[in-house]
């Protein structure tokens, strides 16, 4: 299929990033109690507990409970330990500093560590854990890259003087020229229902 003659792609943020904890427990204690989230689906994924946390409208974080399974930490925006790792660390979005500031202090008040207010420019952050050492970030836009038209002009957005091959045929033609293929890893997906 040609991407330039499909329609394209009507995204509506994150509707769910799965995550690993040994301990479904304390994992709804943080997220509902200290952030305040929503726990809005629980459900089992073979033995596996599969909790879901609202934190927009259609926009969750969610959790596998694995007992035993070892505590992964990595600070955010670290290089990794000797192991490869595919995630990072996940940032919620805040709607402005206030809001920030106000979790900043309520994560304070619950006995969590958290960063000051790192200012990156287009988006102001804070950091910090959860109990399965999972690194977090809350974030609000101060230029709001998602609300506007792209502009690859804006070096307050688009700030790598060196952007990868994909990039510049963006900025080139509005589309890239090649795509990659995949493979799934494996065929067996959990039957939730």
């Amino acid at each position: 299929m040609d991407s330039t003659t499909s329609s394209p792609i009507r995204w509506r943020g994150v509707n769910h990033l799965a995550l690993v904890t040994p301990d479904m427990d304390s994992t709804v204690r943080f997220y509902a109690g200290v952030l305040g989230m929503r726990l809005v689906c629980t459900t089992m994924a073979g033995p596996m507990r599969h909790y879901f946390f609202e934190i927009g409208p259609q926009n969750t974080v969610a959790f596998f409970e694995i007992p035993g399974v070892e505590r992964f930490e990595k600070p955010a925006g670290a290089p990794p330990p000797d192991f490869p790792i595919q995630f990072d660390h996940l940032s919620f979005n805040v709607p402005d500093e206030d809001a920030l500031e106000a979790l900043r202090k309520r994560l304070i008040d619950f006995g969590s560590d958290v960063t000051d207010v790192v200012d990156h420019g287009f988006i102001r952050s804070v950091y910090f854990t959860d109990p399965n050492g999972i690194s977090l970030e809350a974030s609000w836009w101060v230029i709001d890259a998602t609300g506007r038209a792209t502009n690859f002009d804006d070096r307050n957005v688009f700030g790598d003087p060196d952007p990868v091959p994909a990039v510049s045929e963006l900025m080139r033609t509005g589309r890239v020229d090649q795509v990659p293929t995949t493979k799934l890893l494996g065929s067996k997906i959990v039957d939730m229902a």
